[in-house]
Protein backbone atom coordinates (compact mmCIF):
# COMPACT_ATOMS: atom_id res chain seq x y z
CA UNK A 1 0.00 0.00 0.00
CA UNK A 2 1.30 3.43 -0.57
CA UNK A 3 1.51 6.26 1.02
CA UNK A 4 -1.13 7.74 -0.90
CA UNK A 5 -3.32 5.24 -0.45
CA UNK A 6 -2.46 4.81 3.19
CA UNK A 7 -3.51 8.52 3.48
CA UNK A 8 -6.93 8.21 1.76
CA UNK A 9 -7.87 5.24 3.80
CA UNK A 10 -7.01 7.30 7.05
CA UNK A 11 -8.66 10.30 5.68
CA UNK A 12 -12.04 8.35 4.67
CA UNK A 13 -12.05 6.37 8.17
CA UNK A 14 -11.67 10.36 10.29
CA UNK A 15 -14.70 11.67 8.06
CA UNK A 16 -16.89 8.87 8.84
CA UNK A 17 -15.69 8.94 12.56
CA UNK A 18 -16.76 12.52 12.61
CA UNK A 19 -19.82 12.26 10.64
CA UNK A 20 -21.18 9.24 13.08
CA UNK A 21 -20.32 11.56 15.78
CA UNK A 22 -22.23 14.94 14.57
CA UNK A 23 -25.04 12.54 13.73
CA UNK A 24 -24.79 11.02 17.54
CA UNK A 25 -24.98 14.41 19.04
CA UNK A 26 -28.00 15.67 16.99
CA UNK A 27 -29.93 12.65 18.46
CA UNK A 28 -28.39 12.56 21.56
CA UNK A 29 -30.02 16.50 21.77
CA UNK A 30 -32.74 16.38 20.08
CA UNK A 31 -34.01 13.41 22.71
CA UNK A 32 -32.54 15.30 26.10
CA UNK A 33 -35.20 18.11 24.72
CA UNK A 34 -38.09 16.10 24.15
CA UNK A 35 -37.59 14.06 27.69
CA UNK A 36 -37.36 17.26 29.62
CA UNK A 37 -40.41 19.45 28.34
CA UNK A 38 -39.20 22.53 26.54
CA UNK A 39 -42.02 24.73 28.14
CA UNK A 40 -40.50 23.51 31.21
CA UNK A 41 -37.04 24.53 30.52
CA UNK A 42 -35.21 28.34 30.88
CA UNK A 43 -31.96 28.98 30.33
CA UNK A 44 -30.48 31.69 33.06
CA UNK A 45 -28.35 34.35 32.35
CA UNK A 46 -25.12 31.99 33.52
CA UNK A 47 -26.40 29.32 30.74
CA UNK A 48 -27.41 26.84 33.10
CA UNK A 49 -31.10 25.15 32.61
CA UNK A 50 -33.27 24.79 35.52
CA UNK A 51 -37.09 23.55 35.66
CA UNK A 52 -39.68 26.26 35.46
CA UNK A 53 -43.69 26.47 35.45
CA UNK A 54 -43.47 29.81 34.82
CA UNK A 55 -44.80 29.80 30.82
CA UNK A 56 -47.67 27.64 32.32
CA UNK A 57 -48.30 30.44 34.97
CA UNK A 58 -48.76 33.34 32.25
CA UNK A 59 -50.93 31.41 30.44
CA UNK A 60 -53.42 31.02 33.02
CA UNK A 61 -52.89 33.33 35.79
CA UNK A 62 -54.69 36.72 33.95
CA UNK A 63 -57.76 34.35 33.69
CA UNK A 64 -58.07 33.66 37.40
CA UNK A 65 -60.07 36.49 39.38
CA UNK A 66 -60.75 37.50 42.94
CA UNK A 67 -64.25 37.49 43.88
CA UNK A 68 -65.47 39.55 46.93
CA UNK A 69 -69.69 40.26 48.26
CA UNK A 70 -70.04 43.95 48.67
CA UNK A 71 -71.33 44.45 52.04
CA UNK A 72 -73.82 47.11 52.88
CA UNK A 73 -74.76 47.83 56.66
CA UNK A 74 -78.66 48.03 56.26
CA UNK A 75 -78.65 50.09 59.73
CA UNK A 76 -76.74 52.63 57.43
CA UNK A 77 -77.52 51.92 53.71
CA UNK A 78 -76.07 55.07 52.03
CA UNK A 79 -73.10 54.50 53.56
CA UNK A 80 -70.48 53.00 50.75
CA UNK A 81 -70.11 48.89 51.60
CA UNK A 82 -66.66 47.22 52.20
CA UNK A 83 -65.34 44.29 50.25
CA UNK A 84 -64.96 40.98 51.93
CA UNK A 85 -62.81 38.27 49.94
CA UNK A 86 -65.14 34.79 48.98
CA UNK A 87 -62.90 33.16 46.80
CA UNK A 88 -61.53 32.82 43.17
CA UNK A 89 -63.25 32.31 39.75
CA UNK A 90 -61.81 31.86 36.01
CA UNK A 91 -62.89 33.51 32.76
CA UNK A 92 -64.18 30.85 30.80
CA UNK A 93 -65.03 33.02 27.70
CA UNK A 94 -64.27 36.50 26.16
CA UNK A 95 -68.28 36.83 26.60
CA UNK A 96 -67.15 37.05 30.30
CA UNK A 97 -68.79 34.08 31.60
CA UNK A 98 -66.68 32.80 35.15
CA UNK A 99 -66.41 29.55 36.41
CA UNK A 100 -66.26 29.44 40.21
CA UNK A 101 -68.21 26.82 43.59
CA UNK A 102 -71.48 27.49 44.48
CA UNK A 103 -70.50 28.18 47.81
CA UNK A 104 -68.66 31.09 46.86
CA UNK A 105 -71.38 32.80 46.31
CA UNK A 106 -73.83 31.49 48.03
CA UNK A 107 -74.25 33.97 50.78
CA UNK A 108 -73.01 36.67 48.85
CA UNK A 109 -75.64 40.08 47.91
CA UNK A 110 -73.60 42.11 45.38
CA UNK A 111 -70.73 40.17 43.50
CA UNK A 112 -67.36 41.92 42.83
CA UNK A 113 -64.85 40.32 40.37
CA UNK A 114 -61.59 41.87 40.36
CA UNK A 115 -59.11 40.59 38.26
CA UNK A 116 -55.12 40.99 38.09
CA UNK A 117 -54.25 43.58 35.73
CA UNK A 118 -55.93 46.03 38.58
CA UNK A 119 -59.75 45.75 36.88
CA UNK A 120 -63.05 45.58 39.00
CA UNK A 121 -66.33 44.29 37.72
CA UNK A 122 -69.99 44.11 38.79
CA UNK A 123 -71.38 40.52 38.60
CA UNK A 124 -74.48 38.85 37.74
CA UNK A 125 -75.17 34.89 38.80
CA UNK A 126 -76.15 33.09 35.62
CA UNK A 127 -76.85 30.10 37.51
CA UNK A 128 -76.16 27.56 39.75
CA UNK A 129 -75.42 24.44 40.68
CA UNK A 130 -75.60 23.11 44.50
CA UNK A 131 -75.24 19.66 43.46
CA UNK A 132 -71.88 20.11 42.20
CA UNK A 133 -71.05 22.54 43.71
CA UNK A 134 -70.83 25.49 40.45
CA UNK A 135 -71.89 28.57 39.78
CA UNK A 136 -71.40 30.86 36.70
CA UNK A 137 -71.18 34.34 36.81
CA UNK A 138 -71.09 37.19 33.96
CA UNK A 139 -69.30 40.22 33.31
CA UNK A 140 -69.20 42.83 30.68
CA UNK A 141 -65.33 43.64 29.67
CA UNK A 142 -63.35 44.15 26.63
CA UNK A 143 -60.24 42.06 26.29
CA UNK A 144 -60.89 39.87 28.73
CA UNK A 145 -58.15 37.29 29.84
CA UNK A 146 -59.12 33.73 28.72
CA UNK A 147 -58.02 30.65 30.67
CA UNK A 148 -56.78 27.47 27.80
CA UNK A 149 -58.75 24.81 28.53
CA UNK A 150 -57.98 20.74 28.23
CA UNK A 151 -61.10 18.92 27.45
CA UNK A 152 -59.33 16.02 25.48
CA UNK A 153 -57.02 14.63 27.57
CA UNK A 154 -58.22 13.14 31.23
CA UNK A 155 -55.53 14.12 34.30
CA UNK A 156 -53.53 10.83 35.47
CA UNK A 157 -52.29 9.94 38.50
CA UNK A 158 -49.04 11.66 38.85
CA UNK A 159 -49.50 14.82 36.43
CA UNK A 160 -47.71 17.60 37.84
CA UNK A 161 -50.63 20.30 38.43
CA UNK A 162 -50.31 23.81 39.55
CA UNK A 163 -53.25 25.66 42.08
CA UNK A 164 -54.19 29.18 41.83
CA UNK A 165 -56.62 31.42 43.79
CA UNK A 166 -56.56 34.22 46.42
CA UNK A 167 -55.97 31.94 49.80
CA UNK A 168 -57.24 33.91 52.95
CA UNK A 169 -57.50 37.09 50.69
CA UNK A 170 -53.53 37.25 50.18
CA UNK A 171 -53.73 37.70 46.78
CA UNK A 172 -53.29 35.49 43.40
CA UNK A 173 -50.93 32.63 45.21
CA UNK A 174 -49.74 29.78 43.04
CA UNK A 175 -48.99 26.43 44.86
CA UNK A 176 -47.62 22.76 42.90
CA UNK A 177 -48.35 19.54 43.43
CA UNK A 178 -48.99 16.15 41.37
CA UNK A 179 -52.60 14.38 40.47
CA UNK A 180 -53.20 11.81 43.46
CA UNK A 181 -55.89 10.07 42.75
CA UNK A 182 -58.70 10.29 40.20
CA UNK A 183 -62.34 9.44 40.35
CA UNK A 184 -63.03 10.32 44.40
CA UNK A 185 -66.94 10.46 44.63
CA UNK A 186 -69.09 10.39 47.39
CA UNK A 187 -67.84 13.60 48.48
CA UNK A 188 -70.89 15.59 47.77
CA UNK A 189 -74.53 15.05 47.15
CA UNK A 190 -74.22 14.04 44.00
CA UNK A 191 -71.51 11.58 41.97
CA UNK A 192 -68.76 13.71 41.53
CA UNK A 193 -65.75 12.62 40.45
CA UNK A 194 -62.83 14.70 41.80
CA UNK A 195 -59.27 15.10 41.16
CA UNK A 196 -57.24 14.44 44.30
CA UNK A 197 -54.11 16.55 44.37
CA UNK A 198 -51.52 17.51 47.15
CA UNK A 199 -51.50 21.29 46.08
CA UNK A 200 -52.29 23.43 48.38
CA UNK A 201 -56.01 24.46 48.33
CA UNK A 202 -56.89 26.68 51.06
CA UNK A 203 -59.62 28.54 52.47
CA UNK A 204 -59.90 31.71 49.43
CA UNK A 205 -58.61 28.93 46.60
CA UNK A 206 -62.21 27.65 45.98
CA UNK A 207 -63.36 28.24 42.85
CA UNK A 208 -59.63 28.87 41.40
CA UNK A 209 -58.01 27.03 38.76
CA UNK A 210 -56.22 23.79 38.45
CA UNK A 211 -53.74 23.48 35.58
CA UNK A 212 -51.25 21.44 33.95
CA UNK A 213 -47.83 22.21 33.29
CA UNK A 214 -48.90 23.57 29.82
CA UNK A 215 -50.98 25.99 31.36
CA UNK A 216 -54.05 24.27 30.36
CA UNK A 217 -57.46 24.16 32.69
CA UNK A 218 -58.14 20.59 33.86
CA UNK A 219 -60.00 21.71 37.01
CA UNK A 220 -62.12 24.21 39.31
CA UNK A 221 -60.54 23.93 42.73
CA UNK A 222 -63.33 22.82 45.54
CA UNK A 223 -62.22 21.66 48.60
CA UNK A 224 -60.35 20.30 50.61
CA UNK A 225 -60.28 17.39 53.21
CA UNK A 226 -60.99 17.85 57.05
CA UNK A 227 -60.92 16.01 59.82
CA UNK A 228 -63.43 17.62 62.24
CA UNK A 229 -63.17 20.80 63.13
CA UNK A 230 -59.44 21.35 62.37
CA UNK A 231 -59.18 22.22 59.30
CA UNK A 232 -57.25 21.13 56.13
CA UNK A 233 -53.53 20.96 55.55
CA UNK A 234 -53.34 17.35 55.41
CA UNK A 235 -51.90 17.39 51.75
CA UNK A 236 -55.72 16.17 50.37
CA UNK A 237 -57.85 18.66 48.09
CA UNK A 238 -60.08 18.21 45.56
CA UNK A 239 -60.83 19.88 42.32
CA UNK A 240 -64.24 19.23 39.82
CA UNK A 241 -63.16 18.07 36.66
CA UNK A 242 -63.26 20.27 34.10
CA UNK A 243 -65.19 17.75 31.46
CA UNK A 244 -68.18 17.91 34.18
CA UNK A 245 -67.57 21.42 34.84
CA UNK A 246 -67.64 22.59 31.17
CA UNK A 247 -70.93 20.57 30.93
CA UNK A 248 -72.49 22.28 33.60
CA UNK A 249 -71.80 25.57 32.52
CA UNK A 250 -73.19 25.38 29.09
CA UNK A 251 -76.30 24.00 30.97
CA UNK A 252 -76.44 26.93 33.62
CA UNK A 253 -75.98 29.39 30.75
CA UNK A 254 -78.48 27.74 28.17
CA UNK A 255 -81.13 27.20 31.39
CA UNK A 256 -80.49 29.37 33.70
CA UNK A 257 -80.33 25.76 35.88
CA UNK A 258 -79.12 21.62 35.41
CA UNK A 259 -82.32 19.52 34.82
CA UNK A 260 -81.47 16.59 35.80
CA UNK A 261 -84.01 13.33 35.60
CA UNK A 262 -84.97 11.61 38.73
CA UNK A 263 -86.31 7.65 39.09
CA UNK A 264 -86.86 7.70 42.82
CA UNK A 265 -85.00 5.36 44.11
CA UNK A 266 -82.29 4.69 46.07
CA UNK A 267 -79.67 0.92 45.16
CA UNK A 268 -76.30 0.02 46.15
CA UNK A 269 -73.48 -2.89 44.05
CA UNK A 270 -74.30 -6.28 44.07
CA UNK A 271 -72.56 -8.61 46.33
CA UNK A 272 -71.58 -12.14 46.14
CA UNK A 273 -73.90 -12.30 49.02
CA UNK A 274 -76.48 -10.36 47.64
CA UNK A 275 -76.26 -12.31 44.44
CA UNK A 276 -76.35 -15.50 46.22
CA UNK A 277 -79.71 -14.82 47.69
CA UNK A 278 -81.78 -13.59 44.73
CA UNK A 279 -80.30 -16.08 42.04
CA UNK A 280 -78.46 -13.71 39.81
CA UNK A 281 -75.84 -14.75 37.04
CA UNK A 282 -72.97 -12.62 37.71
CA UNK A 283 -72.63 -9.30 39.92
CA UNK A 284 -73.75 -6.76 37.58
CA UNK A 285 -76.52 -4.28 38.19
CA UNK A 286 -78.02 -2.38 41.04
CA UNK A 287 -80.19 -3.78 43.95
CA UNK A 288 -83.20 -1.44 45.04
CA UNK A 289 -83.08 -0.56 48.35
CA UNK A 290 -85.80 1.87 48.68
CA UNK A 291 -88.03 3.80 46.33
CA UNK A 292 -89.78 6.93 46.81
CA UNK A 293 -93.66 6.12 47.65
CA UNK A 294 -94.26 9.33 45.03
CA UNK A 295 -91.73 8.75 42.46
CA UNK A 296 -91.64 7.37 38.87
CA UNK A 297 -90.08 3.46 40.12
CA UNK A 298 -93.40 3.34 41.94
CA UNK A 299 -95.77 4.22 39.55
CA UNK A 300 -93.85 1.82 37.43
CA UNK A 301 -94.01 -0.68 40.11
CA UNK A 302 -90.34 -1.38 40.56
CA UNK A 303 -89.99 -3.10 44.37
CA UNK A 304 -87.54 -3.53 46.65
CA UNK A 305 -84.84 -6.00 46.07
CA UNK A 306 -85.48 -5.55 42.27
CA UNK A 307 -82.11 -5.47 40.78
CA UNK A 308 -81.56 -3.44 37.63
CA UNK A 309 -79.99 -4.60 35.05
CA UNK A 310 -80.32 -2.72 31.91
CA UNK A 311 -81.27 0.87 31.74
CA UNK A 312 -83.30 1.44 27.88
CA UNK A 313 -81.52 -1.62 26.36
CA UNK A 314 -77.92 -0.93 28.03
CA UNK A 315 -75.83 -2.92 30.72
CA UNK A 316 -76.07 -1.28 34.14
CA UNK A 317 -72.20 -2.29 35.55
CA UNK A 318 -73.17 -0.59 38.94
CA UNK A 319 -74.71 2.44 40.69
CA UNK A 320 -72.61 5.25 38.96
CA UNK A 321 -73.26 4.35 35.53
CA UNK A 322 -77.10 4.09 36.30
CA UNK A 323 -77.59 7.52 38.11
CA UNK A 324 -75.63 9.04 35.40
CA UNK A 325 -78.00 7.75 32.86
CA UNK A 326 -81.01 8.92 34.56
CA UNK A 327 -79.80 12.17 36.02
CA UNK A 328 -78.51 12.78 31.71
CA UNK A 329 -82.48 11.17 30.56
CA UNK A 330 -84.59 14.13 29.67
CA UNK A 331 -87.82 14.43 32.47
CA UNK A 332 -90.84 13.14 30.95
CA UNK A 333 -88.94 10.33 29.06
CA UNK A 334 -90.10 6.88 28.95
CA UNK A 335 -86.91 4.34 29.24
CA UNK A 336 -87.63 0.97 29.86
CA UNK A 337 -86.23 -1.01 32.80
CA UNK A 338 -84.76 -4.61 32.86
CA UNK A 339 -84.69 -5.90 36.33
CA UNK A 340 -84.28 -9.37 37.84
CA UNK A 341 -87.59 -9.93 40.50
CA UNK A 342 -87.30 -13.31 42.61
CA UNK A 343 -84.38 -14.66 39.78
CA UNK A 344 -87.16 -13.87 36.68
CA UNK A 345 -86.51 -10.95 34.17
CA UNK A 346 -88.89 -8.72 33.75
CA UNK A 347 -88.66 -5.38 31.80
CA UNK A 348 -91.01 -2.39 32.99
CA UNK A 349 -91.55 1.09 31.14
CA UNK A 350 -90.41 3.79 33.38
CA UNK A 351 -91.75 8.33 32.89
CA UNK A 352 -88.87 9.70 34.28
CA UNK A 353 -89.14 12.95 36.31
CA UNK A 354 -87.37 15.52 37.53
CA UNK A 355 -84.96 15.82 40.32
CA UNK A 356 -86.07 18.57 42.54
CA UNK A 357 -82.65 20.51 43.85
CA UNK A 358 -82.25 20.89 47.52
CA UNK A 359 -80.28 23.80 48.39
CA UNK A 360 -78.59 23.20 51.64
Amino acid sequence: MTIKDTLLYLGKATLFGLIMAAIFLLVTRYFDNQSLGNNLLQTRANNTVELSFAKAVRRAAPAVVNIYSLSIDQTRPLNSGSLQGLGSGVIMSKEGYILTNYHVIKKADEIVVALQDGRKFTSEVVGFDPETDLSVLKIEGDNLPIVPVNLESPPQVGDVVLAIGNPYNLGQTITQGIISATGRNGLSSGYLDFLQTDAAINAGNSGGALIDTNGSLIGINTAAFQVGEEGGGHGINFAIPIKLAHSIMNKLIKNGRVIRGALGISGEPINPVVAQILNLPDLKGVLITGIDPNGPAARAQLMPRDVIIKYDDEDVPGVEMLMDRIAETTPGEKVMMTVIRQGKQQELPVIIDEKVVVDN
